[in-house]
């Protein structure tokens, strides 16, 4: 009893100094959504690789052509002519071809050999961006920019001493159901790591703005040569050079996504095991952190429930059990209140993932403690139906990389149907 009630403090320790994480970074949401809208807008060229039918694709990309901003092209990259993204695309491009603010084109990259596919068609785009322009943008296709998105993700390059500027995702589930809300109560968690410490803030390849100029002088484009990750591998150059990450909460960017079990276990597994390959400490810091909670947290219920079963008192686990469950429920909620400042125009949907933020959150940690022990025994995934082998941040080795246009096309449909 005695070890039980000592692990239970320090979990109570870490509960409030993840509670008080919390309203610091409520009020650094406060603070940065007050910020004047500056005037710098030079063009800008965002890159958005895409694959398949994302669920909502139409919406995602159209979002891009909405921006509040002067005058940016939108370079969309596949890996092949035929991808079911193509048709998409070609019907936006026809449908704002009057836009003179916007240019636009298409590249298709070719299949990848020695790097994740979503990075070789990066590199690949990144080298053909217009000679006017002084910023790339990077966005994924599953991501719904606001109208804003653009000019608030660029502005902390003003500053020339800016390495890149980020935002994050937020997945709201369209139709719900358990597995949707766990996987956004599960992702929650890391965006709120974000914040004011630009030192230790990270890149999310979803939403991040880099100079031009810098990304060439850091040979990003080689650097990303035989990575998996994107964003793993920005961000390790970023770190190295000591150039600031700036976490932008005006580019907290929605998700309209569901998905099935089993798809929110390949998704969050998969995340754990780039984690462990391209930042271990992070790693390790999920799996020492999930096991201490889930062994306190459900060996605490247990502790109760057999001593209740048994006559004896169980006051004290049930005290220690309710006060984590309390700080936990705490730091969600003031989490979601921040999310609900930065996406305001999507107050309603988000009102309705409440109850699970609040509830599904010790869940979300069972399955944290998992993905970090699938994390120790593989370093293989599969991302948007390419099976990786991923040796180092710097090789990556394409175990079943042949799939046909069927193939795209009944993937792309499951992930509508979800």
């Amino acid at each position: 009893m005695f070890v039980f009630y000592l692990f239970a403090l320090l979990v109570v320790w870490l509960g409030i100094e993840s509670l008080r994480g919390g309203f610091r970074f409520l009020a650094f949401v406060r603070r940065e959504l007050k910020r004047e809208q500056t005037s710098f807008t030079p063009f800008a060229s965002i890159i958005a690789p895409c694959r398949g039918l994302d669920q909502g694709l139409r919406d995602n990309l159209c979002a891009l052509f909405n921006q509040n901003y002067p005058a940016y092209e939108i370079i969309f990259v596949t890996d092949s002519a035929d991808d079911p993204a193509s048709s998409v695309i070609e019907e936006l491009r026809a449908t704002f071809a009057g836009r003179s603010s916007v240019k636009t084109r298409v590249v298709v990259a070719g299949v990848a050999t020695e790097s994740g596919q979503k990075v070789h068609n990066l590199r690949v785009a990144s080298a053909q961006v217009d000679s006017m322009s002084s910023v790339l943008v990077f966005v994924d296709s599953d991501a719904r920019p606001q109208r804003d998105w653009l000019r608030m993700l660029i502005a902390p390059l003003e500053d020339g001493s800016a390495g890149a500027a980020t935002g994050y995702r937020w997945f709201i589930p369209v139709r719900g159901g358990f597995a949707s809300h766990l996987r956004s109560c599960w992702n929650a968690s890391i965006a709120s790591a974000l914040g004011e410490r630009t030192d230790k803030n990270f890149c999310w390849g979803g939403s991040t703005a880099i100079r031009r100029e810098t990304f060439e002088s850091l040979n990003v484009q080689e650097r990303w040569r035989g990575a998996l990750s994107d964003d793993f591998a920005l961000m390790r150059v970023l770190h190295e050079a000591r150039l600031p990450v700036h976490f932008v909460p005006g580019c907290l960017t929605p998700s309209f996504e569901d998905c099935g079990l089993i798809e929110l276990i390949e998704f969050t597994t998969r995340q754990l095991k780039i984690t462990r390959v391209y930042a271990p400490h992070f790693w390790k810091a999920v799996l020492a952190g999930s096991f201490l909670f889930v062994t306190v947290f459900f060996g605490g219920l247990a502790l109760m429930l057999t001593r209740a079963a048994l006559g004896l008192s169980f006051l004290t686990p049930l005290l220690f059990v309710a006060l984590i469950f309390a700080l936990g429920a705490g730091k969600a909620y003031v989490r979601w209140r921040a999310v609900m400042l930065a996406l305001a125009a999507h107050g309603e949907p988000l009102r309705r993932g409440l109850p699970a933020q609040l509830l599904l959150w010790p869940i979300a940690s069972v399955l944290y403690l998992y993905n970090a022990l699938a994390a120790a025994l593989s370093r293989r995934i599969t991302w948007r139906g390419i099976t990786y082998e991923l040796k180092s941040p710097t090789e990556t080795v394409i175990i079943d990389g042949v799939r046909t246009h069927e193939t795209v096309q009944l993937e792309s449909k499951a992930r509508r149907a979800q």
